[in-house]
């Protein structure tokens, strides 16, 4: 299946956040596309947050080497995050609010992607720890399952 064009895909996420005694579990259900560009595959999909009545663009970058790249917002907005996960790295990057910019780092102790073409689906599963001025901010665990 040539990639090259976009194939549309039904996009499963679940995020659990553990902060401090605070745990969160966040589920999305939402259509999405997914790309190949070079040696990289790119996943993206609004994000729907119905209460607040707002979408978030989100770009998922599967990159060759296993690494994986996590972007919500727009370049041209006044809020966008930028994660890069390698496993067993700390990689610092930064989030731009509209207070500025705020250095994060990001440490992935467990990365695993795996994809089939014919079908087309797949599973991203990432647990990470972010930390700001080297304060622990919380753990984190994605999975994105995705199907054409």
């Amino acid at each position: 299946m040539d990639l090259s064009q976009g194939v549309p895909i039904q996009i499963h996420l679940e995020t659990f956040v553990t902060q401090g005694e605070d745990n969160e579990t966040h589920v999305f259900d939402e259509p999405g596309t997914l790309v190949q560009m070079g040696n990289a595959l790119y996943i993206r999909y609004q994000e729907v947050d119905e209460d607040a009545g707002t979408s978030m663009p989100v770009t998922m970058k599967l990159r060759e080497d296993g690494d994986v790249q996590l972007s919500r917002g727009s370049s041209n907005g006044d809020t966008q995050l930028k994660l890069f996960f390698a496993n067993e790295k700390r990689v610092l990057t930064r989030y731009r609010t509209p207070y500025g910019i705020i250095p994060v780092e990001t440490v992935t102790p467990r990365i695993d992607v795996c994809m089939t073409t014919e079908p087309v689906a797949g599973e991203v599963y990432i647990e990470y720890q972010l930390f700001a001025n080297n304060q622990h901010l919380g753990d984190y665990r994605l999975r994105l399952q995705f199907n054409a």
